[in-house]
């Protein structure tokens, strides 16, 4: 809600009104939004959960319509995006844990099919290699991130011959699955494996120990995407210069739970 109020907020400042369009679960994109554009439905588009190819993205190219994505796509360059710094959190973190003695750090990132996913990953191997540690493609796992799938991907990686003694989780509530599952087990967070979280969401915020984990500026980034789809919408004659495209920073808030006596091999 506060990424929408900031959306509103700059665009009431131009006469200008938000409009939520929710597909149908298990719908199409691309679909969806090709019946909107022939309904003219809207003036511009601000477009979330962008896909490693998105279609969605070319379609709005093909057909000059102005929008923003709050992230980027690996099948389009240049077109305005504001995506999360998934590359500077993914760098804090692995140093962290690296500065700790861990060497083996299991990381659960969302689909492939998700931009943000290739980028972690990547993030995840330059990090492992900057320290001259080898890549175990073992301690990656692909799901969606949500907390039942933060309980399985924490038992998969626990299951392991070797498994991690620490654990890096990109998604919303997958650090309440991996609670569980690691208390289940006989783990505890924050003493016995280091646990670091995405973000400091309402549902992570119960957990104890307390989750280490990134803050955003959840108000402010809504305004920035509704600042910048105004300038598109109001350059849509031509002269446009060259579109935005904006790596938003967050904030590593260090808590207890990547704390821990002795990291294990």
């Amino acid at each position: 809600m506060a990424l929408l109020e900031g959306v509103q907020a700059g665009l009431f400042e131009h006469g200008l009104d938000l409009v939520i369009l929710l597909a149908r679960k298990g719908e199409d994109g691309e679909t969806f939004l090709r019946r909107h554009i022939a309904r003219g439905t809207v003036d511009g588009w601000l477009l979330s959960g962008t896909q490693h190819e998105d279609a969605r993205i070319a379609l709005l190219l093909e057909r000059k319509i102005p929008f923003v994505a709050l992230g980027r796509t690996a099948s389009a360059s240049d077109y305005a995006w504001i995506d999360l710094d998934f590359e500077g959190l993914v760098a804090q973190a692995m140093a962290l844990l690296i500065a700790d003695d861990h060497r083996r750090i299991g990381l659960v990132a969302p689909p492939a099919t998700i931009n943000n996913s290739h980028v972690v990953i990547a993030a995840y191997r330059a990090a492992l290699a900057g320290a001259g540690l080898t890549v175990d493609e073992g301690l990656i796992h692909r799901g969606d991130s949500d907390e039942h799938d933060g309980e399985a991907a924490t038992r998969q990686l626990m299951s392991l011959d070797r498994p991690p003694t620490a654990l890096l989780l990109m998604g919303e509530t997958a650090p309440v699955g991996a609670y569980r599952a690691l208390r289940s087990l006989g783990r505890e967070p924050g003493r016995d494996i280091a646990v670091i979280g995405l973000r400091d969401n309402p549902t992570c915020r119960a957990l104890s120990p307390d989750l280490t984990c990134f803050t955003l500026d959840l108000n402010a980034l809504g305004l920035m995407l509704a600042q910048q789809l105004v300038a598109i919408l109001g350059h849509e004659d031509g002269d446009m210069p060259s579109p935005l495209q904006h790596r938003w920073p967050m904030e590593l808030r260090a808590r207890e739970s990547h704390h821990v006596l002795a990291p294990r091999a």
